[in-house]
């Protein structure tokens, strides 16, 4: 790859979005800028503008081009590192982990609003919302069975650390910040997300971070 390669990404602690990118961009292996720009402050609209055309973070730079959405970030990524496998190579596993990780970009909004990601917090029992909980309740659903049917070969949802990971870690930090019942599959997958390098890079840079968005 000749063209440099940045990404732009929020604060660890908070920026679900810019967690997925990041393990994306490190599991590629590809050689890469980290723009950080924290969030909630008074310069920081204006900030991303300089990279963002939705004003939002994350954003991958390759070269001249943009790409911005997590999704969209990933499959350019998984296009540049083609060796990294960043979906199963099993047509029945592929077609699965897609369809779960295009849900969880597309929905479980209450989650999402009633239990932000806060990874540095444990606070269970707060923010158990009826809508929060019962989106927890279809994920988990979800993992369960992936994980039944596809992860005999390693700890993660389709076996090895895939795309479907990555899309869902943010969720294992908000489940296990707020203290969300599961199973023990769940349990023992949510253990192994945490536990993966790249997510335990990120938790540490998500509690040395200084800044607090909202009440501490």
């Amino acid at each position: 790859m000749s063209d440099p390669i940045a990404l732009v990404i929020g604060n660890r602690n908070y920026s679900s979005w810019s967690v997925r990118a990041w393990l994306a961009m490190k599991h590629s292996g590809l050689a890469f800028e980290e723009i950080f720009i924290p969030l909630d402050l008074p310069d920081t609209k204006a900030a991303i503008a300089k990279h963002s055309p939705s004003g939002l973070v994350p954003v991958l730079k390759v070269g001249d081009n943009i790409v911005w959405e997590s999704m969209a970030i990933i499959e350019t990524l998984a296009e540049l590192a083609p060796d990294m496998k960043f979906w199963p190579e099993d047509f029945a596993a592929r077609a699965m982990a897609k369809s779960v990780s295009a849900q969880m970009h597309a929905g479980f909004f209450r989650l999402r609003r009633d239990m932000p990601m806060d990874l540095r917090n444990n606070l269970p029992g707060q923010n158990h919302t009826e809508g929060a909980l019962g989106d927890a309740a279809k994920i988990t659903a979800l993992w369960t069975a992936c994980l039944e049917r596809f992860g005999g070969t390693g700890p993660y949802l389709f076996g090895d650390w895939s795309a479907a990971d990555m899309m869902y870690a943010p969720v294992v930090g908000r489940l296990r910040t707020f203290g969300v019942p599961t199973n023990d599959i769940c349990e023992n997958y949510m253990d192994a997300v945490l536990a993966h390098p790249d997510m335990a890079a990120w938790m540490v840079g998500a509690k040395a971070e200084p800044y607090v968005i909202g009440n501490p």
